[in-house]
C-alpha cells in the first residue's frame, strides 16, 4: 500500500527527475521573489529602509522555523507525498496572493499612480508572505529526504550524485531568478498609469510555483512512498525532557550522582537512544555561536540591496539593477565551491596545517566580519556623494530668483533674512539658459560592492559546506533530521538577531551598523574558536558498534544455548 515501483534510466530511478525540475522551479520562485521583496517595502509600500529590513528579515526568519513543522507533519502524520502537495498548494496560493497585492490599478480610484488604499495591499502582502513562509519552509526537510527515499540500499554512489544535482538546481534556480525578476520589475505596466511592473516579478515566480507543484504530481505513479515511521525529533524531546525532570525528582544527595545528566533517562528509553542523544546534543552546544553568522550573511537581501539602490549600476553595454547585484553571490559559489576543494585545501594539507572542519567554521565567521567591514568602507565612501536630506521634523526650501536684483526673504519665527541673488535668465529675453542639477545621480560604481560580495562568499563555502558535513560526521545518521532542524533554527535566530540589533542599535549612520555587526561577529568568533578548541571529535560508527557488541553480550548472557545455536546456524551455511 502506498508504495509504487520505480522505473529505472541510465542507473536512476526515473522519478528523481521530477523531483529535480520540482526543485529547480520551487527555488527559482523563492528567490524571485526574495531578490525584489525589500525594494517593493521601500518603493511600493513606502516603507523606510529599517522597516523594510526588519519585515524582509522577519520572513526569512520565518521561512527557517517553519522547516521543524514540515517535518513533524511528514513523519508523523501524512508521509513526505502528501505533506509536498499539500504545503505546495498553500505555498502556490501564497505567491498569487503576494502578485495580486502589488497590483498598483487595484485601489488607485483617482489614478495618480499611486494605491489609494494602502492597507488593503499590505494585509495582502502579509498573508501572502506567511502562506510562502508555510510552504517553503514546510517543504525543505521534505523534498530532499524524499529523493533520497527513491534510491535501494545498494544505489549509494547514485544517491550521492543525486544531492549533487539536487543543490546544483538549488544554485541554478536561485541565479537564474534573482537575474530575470529585477528585470522584470524595472519594466512599467499597468492599465490606467504606468509603474514598475511588481505584480509580473511576482507573478513569474506564482506561475513557476504552479509549474512546480504540476510536474511533481506528475511522477507520482513512480515514486516510492515510504509510510511515516515516526518523528526521531519527539523522541530526542521526550528522552531530554524525562532526564530533566528525573534529574529534577532526585536532586537530593542522598542519590548517587549519574556521569552525565541525560544518563537520568535510562529508566525509561535504551541506551542506544541515550547515546544518540548525547552526541547530538554535543553538536547541538557547538551550533549556539552560529547564528551571528547568518545575521551577516542574510543581509545581502536587505541592506546591501538598498546599499546597491544608492549606487551606480551602468556597467557599459548594460544597466544593472540593485537587487540584480545579489546573483555575484551564486555565481561565485558555483566557481568556488570547486576551486576551494581541488585547489585551496589540497594546498593547506600540503603546507602541513591540519585544517580541521571546525577552524574552517572559524575562519568562515572570521571572513564574514571582514566582507562587511568592506561594506563600512564603501559605505563611508558613498555616504560622501550622498545629497542631504531633512531629518524627521524638518523641511527643505529651495527659492529661484528669476528677477533681475536681488530678493530679500524673511524667514519666520525667528525672522532670519537671506538674500537671493538673481539668475538673470527672464531679463535677457530667454538668450541664456542655466542647467541647475538638484540632486546629482549616483557616482560610486556597483562594481565596488564586488569584493565584499567575494569575501561573503568565501566565508559562506568554508562555512556553510563544512557545517553540515562535519555535523553529519559527528552525529548517527538517523539523527541527521534533527541536526538539519538545529542547523536551519541557526539561521532563523540569525534574522532575528538581525531585528534587534538593527532595532536596538539606534545608529543614524549606516556604515557604523556594519561596523557593529562586524565587530559582534568577531566577539562570536573568538568565543566559538574558544570552544572548538576544547570539542573531542567522536565516531558516531565506532560508538554504535560498541553498543551493538554490549547489546549482543547481554544477550549471550541472558540466553546462551540459544546464541551458540544460532552461531552454529550461521556457520553451517
Amino acid at each position: 500500500h502506498g508504495v509504487s515501483f520505480p522505473r529505472i534510466c541510465f542507473g536512476y530511478p526515473l522519478s528523481i527527475a521530477f523531483i529535480v525540475v520540482n526543485e529547480f522551479c520551487e527555488r527559482f520562485s523563492y528567490y524571485g521573489m526574495r531578490a525584489v521583496l525589500v525594494l517593493y517595502f521601500k518603493y511600493f509600500l513606502r516603507w523606510d529602509d529599517n522597516f523594510s529590513t526588519a519585515i524582509y528579515h522577519t520572513f526569512v526568519a520565518l521561512c527557517y522555523l517553519t522547516p521543524i513543522l514540515g517535518a513533524l507533519i511528514a513523519d508523523s502524520w501524512l508521509g513526505k507525498f502528501k505533506t509536498i502537495v499539500s504545503l505546495s498548494i498553500v505555498y502556490t496560493i501564497g505567491q498569487a496572493v503576494m502578485a495580486v497585492s502589488s497590483i498598483n490599478d487595484m485601489t488607485d480610484h483617482n489614478r495618480d499612480g499611486n494605491p489609494d488604499n494602502i492597507a488593503v495591499h499590505i494585509a495582502l502582502s502579509m498573508t501572502g508572505l506567511i502562506l510562502i513562509a508555510l510552504g517553503t519552509g514546510g517543504i525543505k526537510p521534505c523534498i530532499s529526504a524524499f529523493g533520497g527515499d527513491q534510491f535501494e540500499d545498494h544505489q549509494e554512489k547514485q544517491r550521492s550524485r543525486f544531492f549533487s544535482i539536487f543543490y546544483l538546481s538549488i544554485n541554478a534556480g536561485s541565479l537564474i531568478s534573482t537575474v530575470i525578476t529585477p528585470i522584470l520589475r524595472a519594466q512599467e505596466c499597468g492599465i490606467h498609469s504606468k509603474q514598475q511592473c511588481y505584480p509580473l516579478a511576482f507573478g513569474v515566480p506564482a506561475a513557476l510555483m504552479a509549474v512546480s507543484l504540476v510536474v511533481f504530481i506528475a511522477g507520482s505513479g513512480m515514486y516510492k512512498k515510504v509510510q511515516p515511521q515516526g518523528n526521531i525529533m519527539v523522541r530526542v524531546f521526550k528522552c531530554i525532557g524525562f532526564a530533566i525532570k528525573n534529574r529534577f525528582r532526585h536532586r537530593s544527595k542522598e542519590y548517587p550522582k549519574r556521569e552525565h545528566w541525560l544518563d537520568w533517562a535510562s529508566e525509561k528509553y535504551d541506551k542506544r537512544l541515550i547515546a544518540q542523544t548525547k552526541m547530538v546534543l554535543k553538536v547541538l552546544f557547538l551550533y549556539i555561536p552560529l547564528p551571528m553568522f547568518w545575521a551577516l550573511f542574510d543581509q545581502q537581501g536587505s541592506r546591501w540591496t538598498l546599499q546597491a539602490t544608492t549606487m551606480d549600476g551602468d556597467f557599459g553595454a548594460i544597466q544593472i539593477q540593485p537587487d540584480q547585484m545579489q546573483t555575484v553571490n551564486p555565481i561565485l559559489i558555483i566557481i568556488m565551491v570547486p576551486v576551494v576543494d581541488a585547489v585551496i585545501y589540497p594546498l593547506i594539507q600540503k603546507c602541513k596545517i591540519n585544517f580541521t572542519p571546525l577552524r574552517k567554521i572559524t575562519v568562515g565567521m572570521f571572513l564574514a566580519g571582514l566582507a562587511f567591514v568592506a561594506a563600512a568602507l564603501l559605505q563611508v565612501q558613498i555616504d560622501k556623494t550622498l545629497p542631504v536630506f531633512p531629518a524627521s521634523g524638518q523641511a527643505q526650501v529651495k527659492i529661484i530668483n528669476l528677477g533681475s536684483s536681488n530678493a530679500e526673504v524673511t524667514f519666520l519665527p525667528d525672522l532670519q533674512n537671506v538674500t537671493v541673488l538673481p539668475m538673470e535668465s527672464c531679463s535677457q529675453d530667454v538668450t541664456q539658459l542655466r542647467y541647475i542639477e538638484d540632486i546629482q545621480p549616483n557616482t560610486v560604481h556597483m562594481a565596488w560592492q564586488i569584493p565584499q560580495y567575494f569575501i561573503l562568499t568565501c566565508a559562506e563555502v568554508v562555512f556553510s559546506v563544512t557545517g553540515l558535513e562535519f555535523s553529519y560526521s559527528q552525529a548517527p545518521s538517523n539523527m541527521k533530521s534533527v541536526l538539519q532542524a538545529g542547523w536551519l533554527l541557526t539561521v532563523a535566530v540569525g534574522n532575528i538577531i538581525v531585528l534587534i540589533v538593527a532595532g536596538a542599535s539606534k545608529l543614524s549612520e549606516q556604515w557604523a551598523e556594519y561596523v557593529l555587526f562586524a565587530a559582534l561577529l568577531f566577539a562570536v568568533c573568538i568565543i566559538f574558536a574558544v570552544m572548538a578548541y576544547f570539542y573531542t571529535y567522536t565516531d558516531p560508527n565506532e560508538v554504535e558498534a560498541q553498543l551493538d557488541e554490549e547489546e549482543k553480550k547481554k544477550q549471550i548472557k541472558q540466553d546462551p544455548d540459544s546464541y551458540g545455536k544460532e552461531s552454529e546456524a550461521v556457520s553451517r551455511m
